[in-house]
């Protein structure tokens, strides 16, 4: 019987360290898809507003009209909220991003919660 319990363990912390790995590649997927949905958001004010918005606007823009310069003159509301990434951590945005200067952005602080570190999630990589 303790035979057979072991066995059971063993099994069992197996999945458990299977699903934990499983895990952090749906946390990947879940920035991939909030990067496609902000990023269709911010492709509809750049058509309404001529233009992303600044990175003081950032995307706070997407749910309240921007008061600081660049003003858009045609605003409409493109989100109730901005989401959070997996990790709880607020989506850094930049407009114009750092690789391709043209456009916008979105920047996931990764599992460390920390900006600048190799774990960060670029839109523009």
């Amino acid at each position: 019987m303790v035979i057979v319990l072991g066995i059971i363990a063993v099994i069992l912390g197996g999945a458990i360290a299977v699903l934990g790995k499983v895990g952090e590649g749906a946390k990947l997927t879940v920035v991939d898809g909030d990067f496609n949905s902000i990023g269709s958001a911010l492709k509809m004010y750049r058509i309404n507003a001529g233009g992303y918005p600044t990175t003081q606007q950032g995307l706070e823009a997407l749910v309240n009209k921007p008061t600081t310069t660049p003003v858009p003159k045609r605003w409409t509301r493109l989100a109730d909220e901005i989401p959070s990434d997996p990790w709880n951590q607020a989506y850094e945005y930049k407009f114009p991003g750092s690789k391709d200067p043209t456009m916008y952005e979105l920047v996931s602080k990764g599992p460390d919660g920390q900006l600048g570190t190799e774990d960060d999630i670029s839109s523009q990589n």
